[in-house]
């Protein structure tokens, strides 16, 4: 019951949080009202006795991602007086089809998903769970998963080269 309950207080929250996000004028409260959007997933992680991704969520997304939104945010001249004529490349019915396309691929995952077999939480053990959530994960990634890491590893650092490149130019 006390589970049921975590859950559902942190599902508010992410949800308060994500809401507050997209209605909030102010661009800097918008980050950081994600920062503790991302805090509460990282809790709702730790609920589902995920410890490992919880804390890669908090270490990536609020540590690296947030930070990056913020130094866009304040880079990013936002007092600059909007375009007078709307720009001719922009095509709206594309983002409409799109996010249709979007709802009903959702809507067949809800009404077809459903028809696999339900894994009884009560057999498992979450002590075993907590405890070989690391070590199935690091299996996973340097036996079936090695050449797609090593390749995500390399763009990162392509990106990081070039991203000191750009900056070193304009300083």
């Amino acid at each position: 019951m006390g589970n049921a309950i975590a859950f559902y207080v942190i599902s508010a929250l992410i949800l308060g949080f994500g809401l507050l996000v997209v209605t909030t004028k102010n661009t800097v409260h918008a980050v950081l009202y994600l920062v503790l959007n991302f805090l509460a997933v990282a809790a709702l992680y730790v609920l589902l006795t995920a410890q490992f991704i919880a804390m890669i969520q908090i270490l990536v997304y609020v540590g690296g991602i947030v930070v990056l939104y913020l130094f866009v945010v304040m880079l990013v001249n936002l007092k600059r007086q909007p375009e007078d004529h709307p720009s001719p490349q922009r095509q709206p019915w594309l983002g409409f089809a799109v996010s249709i396309a979007v709802l009903v691929q959702l809507a067949a995952i809800l009404v077809w998903g459903g028809e696999g077999t339900p894994v009884d939480p009560h057999t498992m053990q979450s002590t075993d769970l907590a405890m070989n959530n690391v070590e199935r994960i690091g299996m996973l990634l340097y036996t079936d998963f090695l050449i797609p890491f090593e390749v995500a590893s390399m763009l990162l650092l392509v990106a990081m080269v070039g991203a000191i490149i750009l900056a070193k130019r304009e300083l």
